[in-house]
């Protein structure tokens, strides 16, 4: 990444291809999920979570701290849960009500987490389903820090 003293592929470094940053999306338990309170101050909270039609989609309680920011500004931060590869997504976050939309979503989660939640605790008044789509995508191997830190611009 220029401006950032990264070495070149010459001498060790290159660019990882979007699969390698998919591969930890998807497989990542748990998300790392950055709000901001309405002073602007930061807020950061784990969450489960799943990589699905290009996105990190999760659920709170409506009440949460994380959905309150996100429902009056919806920019925010997802990482996934591995500090010695991580995938960190700039993004907006968006409210999903759509019942066949948190079907799918009950479907995803329950298999990736081994669980029989119902579909109605997702879908209750209580509860906040999430869509983060990422605008900007920052992934990099501890092991070759230098080298491989690689930036994706997404639409």
């Amino acid at each position: 990444m220029p401006g950032y003293g990264i070495v070149g592929e010459d001498d060790g470094g290159g660019l990882l291809p979007w699969s390698w940053a998919v591969e930890r999306l998807e497989r990542s338990h748990d998300y790392w999920v950055a709000t901001s309170w309405p002073d602007g101050r930061p807020h950061v909270a784990p969450v489960w979570g799943a990589w699905h039609d290009e996105a990190i989609w999760f659920s709170t309680s409506r009440t949460a701290r994380k959905a309150r920011n996100l429902l009056r500004d919806p920019r925010c931060t997802a990482t996934t849960d591995d500090a010695s590869e991580p995938v960190v997504a700039d993004g907006t976050a968006e409210l999903v009500e759509d019942r066949s939309t948190i079907e799918r979503l009950t479907a995803i989660w329950n298999a990736k987490y081994h669980t029989d939640t119902p579909v109605e605790f997702y879908a209750s008044s209580k509860n906040a389903c999430f869509r983060v789509t990422p605008a900007r995508v920052v992934g990099l191997v501890e092991a070759n820090f230098t080298g491989s830190p690689t930036r994706w611009e997404l639409d």
